[in-house]
């Protein structure tokens, strides 16, 4: 399980092959391409990627509430049939 302290250092950092940012909690296909590439792990390094939602590109949250409706739609993602 990630700390509280990498976490932070991977928000801090730039997008990388790891790292995935983004204001938007409505845009299921950034969503999802981000997922899939994840999933490729293209560098083969074996480290999970991160999709920041509601985090803008210098890394700073943008106040968006974590309702449970939101969580069960981000949830219902990878059941959509949208990810092969």
């Amino acid at each position: 399980m990630i700390t509280k302290n990498e976490l932070e250092k991977l928000l801090a950092s730039t997008e990388t092959y790891r790292v995935e940012r983004t204001k938007s909690t409505t845009d299921k296909d950034k969503f999802g391409e981000a997922v899939c590439a994840f999933a490729n792990d293209m560098p083969d390094c074996g480290k999970p990627g991160y999709l920041f939602i509601g985090v803008d590109n210098e890394g700073h949250p943008c106040g968006m509430k974590a309702t449970d409706e939101l969580l069960q739609k981000f949830a219902a993602i990878r059941s959509d049939g949208n990810i092969l």
